[in-house]
């Protein structure tokens, strides 16, 4: 479902992402791991066609997102860090908005269906978004994937700044729609959750995928053991430690 074939982006002399190859399939949650600047939002932000790539090739269900961005985006749901929605119009109204965007139009029970499938109550779903807390917002940006039958999920940090109840609720959200078909490619610094949530893990450094994981096969501990390895690799060590 998702495919990057030798994909590179360079900012001047700076390599940013240096000839990535990667897929994800339908129904799994393929977690990037790796320090700021390693790469991650780079890769999600070329399969978004946000940025264009220097080289290579980023596919959405075999289209070239470079060459039919509209294609490629209606098969997509996009959750950065901080979901943005307009914050005096309700959960429903902004759902309502942004399913019309792509096309999909519904009737009030069935926009509070989608609110509620992804964890959100009636009533929160009446107020303004100004009132949401993050994990709240998230439920959001759920809904309106589900509403529009999105095949890809892209996030970036999503667990960031939530609570351990919040990010957990959300874990749950991620793999029922990895059961139900839809492809995630996730950006995080989450070990635990890569661990309880994810499929395969990448770690990536400077551009470059380091390593590829089957979380299955490994611990938590073995994972973060791994992951500090490859981040601690090209330290210079320190005097007297």
């Amino acid at each position: 479902m998702l495919e990057a074939c030798e994909l590179s982006k360079n900012y001047g002399a700076t390599r940013a992402l240096d000839a990535l190859n990667l897929k994800v399939e339908p129904g799994e949650i393929f977690c990037l791991l790796g320090a700021n600047g390693a790469g991650k939002t780079t890769t999600i932000h070329l399969f978004l066609n946000f940025i264009s790539p220097s080289s290579g090739i980023a596919r959405i269900n075999g289209v070239d997102v470079a060459r039919k961005t509209d294609q490629s985006r209606c098969l997509i749901a996009y959750l950065p860090e901080q979901v943005a929605l307009y914050p005096r119009l309700s959960g429903i109204e902004n759902l309502d908005y942004f399913s019309r965007l792509s096309s999909h139009r519904y009737n009030k029970k069935q926009l509070c269906a989608f609110l509620v499938a992804a964890g959100l109550s009636e009533v929160a779903a009446e107020r303004p978004v100004a009132s949401y807390s993050k994990g709240m917002r998230q439920k959001v940006g759920i809904a309106i994937a589900l509403a529009k039958e999105a095949r890809v999920l892209l996030l970036d940090e999503p667990t960031s700044g939530l609570d351990p109840a919040a990010s957990y609720e959300f874990s749950g959200l991620l793999l029922k729609l990895a059961q139900s078909g839809v492809a995630i490619l996730m950006a995080t610094h989450d070990l635990f959750r890569v661990k309880e949530t994810g499929t395969r893990a990448g770690i990536m450094k400077s551009g470059k995928m380091v390593d590829l994981l089957n979380t299955a096969e490994l611990s938590t501990a073995d994972l973060e053991r791994i992951y500090l390895e490859h981040m601690q690799a090209d330290l210079p060590a320190v005097a007297g430690l």
